[in-house]
């Protein structure tokens, strides 16, 4: 079930809320029934207020804000930590009959018995809290809206919620829910406090280690499966170590027993190398709709435009090439921007060419005549496919008497303008015969100024 806390108007603006629900669908963590909004159920939490007030379990608080604040002023100047002092628990039935008549504003707080509070958490074991360390906590706010602790306990109760599971951050709030529960006469659930992310300097992870939402990966370019994969295995590990796993697996293989107590550090390093498993492991099509996608948000827009630039045919051939580009690339594609910002050279002809490329590859002047004497044999090639292409390639530079690597590396840079692209010789195959002669040729034409400088004839 999914339960959208949004009684804090200040927070929760259709657009926060409208982020939850889009990142929860695209990591794949779908719900059954009907998305419960906490706003639209206002009129139930202050009947349970008002129940509690009946049962002297709770009370009117009528203490303005400003006289609070001074209190609170006050009691931090002695470092102690500020708890409401029951000024209006003392009111009498008669003075609180009063104030209402003259419709002063008021909250209504829970009155905290006397003792103290124990229960069994399944992380952390028994755990017990004086009550002397719990605030008269409010319940309904003056405006009618109910706090987190009524509005979270009235919730849980009215789904049949039997396991709370939640961050070690809310340990303080379950003396509290549990104090409710018994007020109302209602089973508790079972409690499970996980530990929190922690950021490489092993402080609670925050904005200030980039920490992110969902929704921030996913502009990134991370795939959903990996996201979902690495988060449940923060403080949590299954019996047989497995680390690669569907959510249909981790749910095979998920016990509270698995948990850590340890905060689990975010190494944005490991989730990138599982990304990198599942881009290996997708099929073609669906990498190719993923990378649509990312596209479709406003970036890599070039991958789009240089495909369609391609071909003015079919869009089922652009498809295709596409699909031949990201075969070609899945293999050493982290993110899907790899599959944005690495291809630029199957759709677009290279203008400049990398500068320790050139110096690395190209100071030699017989490169330059084995280039062009390559260039020629291609034209002659009758059969172009990546197994004829290595062929002629290799069998000329053993005609030459020269290594392999010495023509592979000029014509790489040639073709991408770069040192790094998939295997030449599948590349080659993919972008055509037409179109590696065209870039050639220009290669070969843009370096006579170079020559020049360098007083090599050719």
């Amino acid at each position: 079930m999914l339960r959208i806390e949004d009684t804090d108007a200040a927070r929760s603006s259709e657009k926060n809320i409208q982020q939850i629900i889009n990142d929860l669908q695209w990591l794949e963590l779908n719900w059954d029934e009907e998305i419960i909004f906490q706003s639209k159920r206002i009129p139930m939490y202050q009947d349970f207020a008002r129940q509690l007030v009946d049962t002297n379990h709770a009370y009117f608080c009528f203490c303005a804000a400003e006289e609070l604040a001074a209190k609170r002023k006050q009691e931090d100047k002695t470092r102690r930590m500020y708890l409401y002092d029951g000024t209006c628990r003392k009111l009498s039935h008669k003075e609180v009959k009063i104030k209402l008549k003259k419709q002063l504003p008021y909250v209504i707080r829970f009155k905290v018995p006397r003792g103290i509070t124990i229960w069994t958490d399944i992380i952390h074991g028994k755990i017990i809290v004086s009550n002397n360390e719990i605030d008269d906590f409010v319940l309904l706010r003056s405006e009618g809206s109910p706090t987190y602790q009524l509005a979270a306990v009235a919730d849980d109760h009215a789904m049949n919620i039997t396991h709370v599971i939640r961050g070690d951050d809310h340990l303080s709030n379950t003396s509290k829910q549990i104090l409710l529960y018994e007020a109302f006469g209602w089973q508790i659930p079972e409690f499970a406090h996980l530990p929190l992310i922690l950021g490489p300097d092993n402080k609670r992870l925050s904005k200030r280690h980039g920490a992110t939402s969902a929704g921030e990966f996913r502009d990134r370019g991370f795939l959903p499966q990996a996201l979902t994969n690495y988060l449940a295995l923060l403080g949590w590990s299954p019996a047989d170590d497995s680390e690669i796993m569907s959510i249909e697996e981790i749910k095979g293989k998920f016990s509270l027993d698995g948990i850590s107590k340890k905060g689990a550090i975010f190494d944005e390093a490991k989730l990138t190398w599982m990304n990198s498993h599942y881009i290996r492991q997708l099929p073609e099509r669906e990498i190719l709709a993923y990378v649509q996608d990312y596209i479709s948000r406003g970036v890599g827009a070039q991958f789009v435009r240089g495909s369609l630039a391609k071909t003015k045919q079919k869009d089922d051939f652009d498809k295709n090439y596409l699909i031949r580009v990201i075969t070609s690339m899945k293999d050493r594609a982290k993110v899907l921007p790899d599959f944005v910002d690495s291809a630029g050279y199957f759709f677009k002809d290279p203008k400049k060419y990398e500068p320790k490329g050139v110096n690395k590859y190209l100071r030699n002047a017989d490169i330059w005549i084995y280039i062009s004497e390559f260039t020629e044999k291609m034209t002659k090639l009758s059969e172009y496919n990546e197994t004829s292409i290595e062929t002629l390639l290799r069998s000329f530079a053993e005609e030459k008497g020269i290594s392999a690597a010495k023509i592979i590396h000029p014509v790489r840079l040639a073709l991408t303008g770069t040192t790094a692209s998939p295997g030449l010789f599948e590349m080659m195959d993919i972008l055509g015969k037409e179109t590696v002669l065209k870039r050639l040729k220009f290669f070969i034409a843009q370096q006579q100024e170079i020559l020049k400088q360098a007083d090599i004839q050719l």
